[in-house]
């Protein structure tokens, strides 16, 4: 017995498993190992350097970084103007869908379809606008219908469509005034459109034909006979003349040229004070040239219609 105690007592101790530094003392007392700080900072570090190694050397500059975000902000800035301008267009759409909003539908329609058939003329327009004219299609609305085409080939800035549609409006236009004109207002459309622009004397000659066609003989017995009656021979169909009878008159054809004169040149007047050299005044003073020009030329058919005999 006294043998085992003592062999306990000599023998070796063994050494401990676990680390005095690793073993908690308490519950509020706790040791831990310590944290290798400087080894973690430097291995994030490498990381980055790793995730970024592909960056160019300007991502480092401050003044680049600056210069960049100015750029971010001016394409910011140039993408919000270009929003505001898409949605001022589609507004401008909208109202020019809206104008005709008004109108029948089974007249728009037929607007529409009498505007395309005249679009797709192309050389048998003059032919299709005399036709739909005689036939009383030409209204304001095949004007307005046109028009707004214009607006849309405008905002789309399509040259070729533009001016095409803009003189398709002025000949419909010309062609609806010409029909709502008096008898010698169209008399005198007529006799300008004669005219060549050369031969002014020819031209006075033709004139001078058409306007005898035109205004009966003042004479005392010719007011008393209808219009066709032979007055040297005594012969032709006597009918009485009736209100629905459209005869020109030379005195009204005279009278209404005179005031419509007076009218252009009071315009006209008011219209040669502009002054300065920019294309926009070079370009007015060019159509009040060729508005003096057609002036002189119904002052010319002023004198013929006075001083007319037969």
């Amino acid at each position: 017995m006294e043998a085992k105690v003592f062999s306990l007592a000599c023998a070796p101790s063994l050494p401990s498993l676990i680390s005095p530094a690793n073993v908690r003392i308490s519950i509020f007392k706790t040791k831990y190992p310590p944290t290798p700080r400087c080894s973690f900072l430097r291995r994030c570090t490498s990381e980055k350097e790793a995730i970024l190694e592909g960056m160019p050397k300007e991502y480092y500059d401050d003044e680049w970084q600056a210069q960049q975000r100015e750029k971010t902000k001016e394409l910011n800035q140039r993408r919000h103007k270009e929003d505001e301008e898409e949605e001022r267009k589609v507004e401008e759409y909208r109202e020019i869908g809206l104008r005709l909003k008004d109108y029948p539908e089974e007249d728009l329609r037929k607007a529409r379809k009498l505007v395309s058939s005249l679009i797709r003329a192309v050389d048998e327009v003059e032919e299709k606008i005399v036709e739909a004219a005689e036939k009383g299609e030409l209204t304001e609305l095949v004007l307005m219908v046109i028009w707004n085409r214009l607006d849309l080939a405008r905002h789309d800035d399509e040259k070729d469509a533009i001016r095409c549609l803009d003189l398709l409006y002025r000949r419909v236009e010309t062609e609806i005034v010409k029909r709502e004109a008096s008898p010698a207002m169209r008399l005198l459309n007529d006799l300008l459109n004669m005219h060549d622009g050369f031969d002014n004397e020819a031209w006075l000659k033709e004139c001078r034909k058409q306007m005898v066609a035109s205004f009966p003989r003042e004479d005392p017995f010719s007011i008393l006979v209808p219009a066709g009656f032979d007055i040297d021979k005594h012969q032709g169909p006597v009918r009485p003349l009736t209100e629905a009878d459209d005869i020109l008159l030379r005195v009204d054809f005279v009278r209404e040229v005179d005031a419509l004169l007076q009218d252009v040149r009071s315009e006209q007047s008011e219209a040669q004070n502009a002054l300065g050299l920019d294309p926009e005044t070079i370009a007015h003073k060019l159509k009040q040239q060729e508005k003096q020009r057609t002036i002189r030329l119904v002052e010319a058919l002023l004198d013929l219609a006075i001083d007319l005999k037969w």
